[in-house]
């Protein structure tokens, strides 16, 4: 008669999102789980608890929104988020130096935030995310953050098909980096340099009062993840400082903010940023985003490895399932060679070009790391 209601499944435990609970009612519910299992009654009538507030909470995962949400795993190299406190919790089960695995679940963290209003708390929620920095493995991050600032979602006027139809809106491709990134990318190699002065004080290049005069120059060529490689040219000495892109020229100062960033200024405008420096890899955090940057070697000592474009490897940690392709097989470009199983998920390699399968250096049942050579296809004769 369509009056009778039928339960399905019961979880007997909290569920992920149980600490928007606990900010909007004051209630440790793990303090209650624990107290119930020692025998104890419930502290209170469920008409004696109060809402106070809004929260909302966003599950940080290592995925990758532009390839189907795929895992991404490997060794976290920062872990940077921000202080908990007027309203902003924290639930992380990793931290700087840990693996993430391929037989979990890919959840990092969960970020939640309480305000007095539905549209604060949204507005901390994001100023959250942005603080926040991991790098070594792909976050949802920037997705996470485009998803709260979408107009429909801070209107509450969302359905189970809205992020498949506006994916490509929530997951845009990576932006190039701009002239305030390219400067960034300098003052934080300059910043890095002058912490490795400070740390050789008594060089005595150092302290017997040596340096050139006059107005010098420097050339730092960046090379972005698309190969795009762009030159910026820093001249200083007997006045202010200046950088220079192409034919656009910036008075140039920066200092460290007071919270480990950075304070640059170009052109007298202020911009805040973060960054880390690897070796010769940067990661940048500006006003626009996040971005990436190699800073090629002025000596032109590249020693990096370069994985070959003919190379076909293992994206990610997985286990063959399938191979699609036979060794000396003619392939066209885009054509299947063989596929992982990857945290339950499958992806098909494909050939980068139209060529011949010279090698398959694998068998179905090979449970393989990130980055191993699976195949290798050589171009047809031109």
């Amino acid at each position: 008669d369509g009056k009778e209601v039928f339960f399905i499944e019961m979880n007997t435990r909290l569920q992920v999102e149980h600490p928007v609970t606990e900010l909007i009612t004051g209630i440790d519910l793990v303090e209650w789980q624990l107290r119930v299992a020692f025998g104890e009654k419930l502290p209170l009538q469920q008409d004696q608890i109060k809402f106070n507030g809004h929260a909302i909470e966003a599950r940080v995962y290592a995925e990758n929104p532009h390839k189907n949400f795929m895992p991404s795993v490997g060794r976290i190299r920062t872990w940077h988020t921000p202080d908990q406190s007027n309203g902003l919790r924290i639930d992380a089960g990793y931290r700087e130096g840990d693996a993430v695995s391929p037989h979990y679940d890919a959840m990092l963290a969960k970020v939640i935030a309480w305000a007095p209003t539905r549209d604060a708390a949204i507005e901390s929620l994001n100023r959250a995310l942005e603080e926040t920095d991991v790098r070594g493995i792909v976050t949802n991050i920037p997705f996470l953050s485009a998803l709260l600032m979408h107009p429909s979602v801070r209107a509450n006027a969302i359905d189970t098909g809205f992020i498949e139809r506006e994916l490509k809106k929530l997951a845009p491709p990576p932006a190039a980096p701009g002239g305030l990134e390219l400067c960034a990318a300098v003052a934080a190699i300059l910043d890095d340099e002058a912490k490795a002065a400070r740390a050789e004080a008594h060089s005595p290049w150092r302290t017997a009062g040596w340096m050139p005069v006059g107005r010098r120059q420097r050339v730092f060529a960046f090379r972005d993840r698309q190969g795009a490689e762009q030159k910026v040219t820093l001249k200083y000495g007997n006045g202010f400082a200046m950088l220079s892109i192409d034919a656009h020229e910036f008075a140039f100062t920066c200092s460290p903010a007071v919270d480990g960033g950075l304070e640059l200024t170009l052109d007298g405008m202020k911009s805040r940023i973060v960054a880390v420096i690897e070796g010769h890899e940067l990661y940048l955090r500006t006003r626009n985003g996040r971005f990436e940057l190699h800073w090629v070697d002025p000596f032109g000592g590249e020693t990096e490895e370069q994985v070959g474009e003919d190379k076909i490897v293992a994206p990610l940690p997985g286990t063959v399932v399938a191979l699609l392709a036979e060794e000396g097989a003619k392939l066209e470009k885009g054509a299947a060679i063989l596929t992982l199983e990857v945290m339950k998920m499958e992806q098909t390699l494909r050939a980068p070009f139209a060529g011949v399968l010279k090698l398959i250096k694998c068998k179905v049942g090979d449970i393989v790391q990130e980055g191993v050579e699976l195949a290798e296809v050589e171009p047809f004769a031109s």
